[in-house]
């Protein structure tokens, strides 16, 4: 049996998630939290941010995120992917950095105008 916190809403309550029973969960007041207890145990997903490089800019480096969360395994690939990335100013929020990053339809967009 796994313990997690429940991070959907800011209440925070504590889930036991049993994973020899079919991931059943208990601890929850709300749906979201017996769903967010199974996925966390299961197929643990995150949105991932970061910094991308950008000349020409008044920083030197430029927020970027994923636009839905992605498996959390693929984490270190997408981000060894964005370090080799360079921007050149003006780039716009919403702009694709990284198309379909992981395979799943995931981009990499920016999250300021710079």
């Amino acid at each position: 049996m796994k313990e997690l916190v429940c991070i959907v809403c800011p209440r925070g309550c504590r889930l036991k998630v049993d994973e020899e029973n079919g991931f059943a969960v208990t601890g929850n007041t709300c749906p979201r939290g017996a769903e967010y207890g199974r996925n966390e145990i299961s197929n643990p997903t995150r949105v991932l941010t970061s910094t991308v490089r950008i000349t020409g800019a008044l920083y030197p480096r430029c927020p970027v995120k994923t636009d839905k969360a992605v498996p959390k395994g693929m984490l270190r690939d997408i981000m060894k992917k964005l370090n080799v990335v360079s921007l050149t100013s003006p780039v716009a929020a919403g702009t694709v950095v990284l198309e379909n990053v992981d395979g799943n339809g995931a981009n990499v967009i920016v999250t300021k105008d710079l």
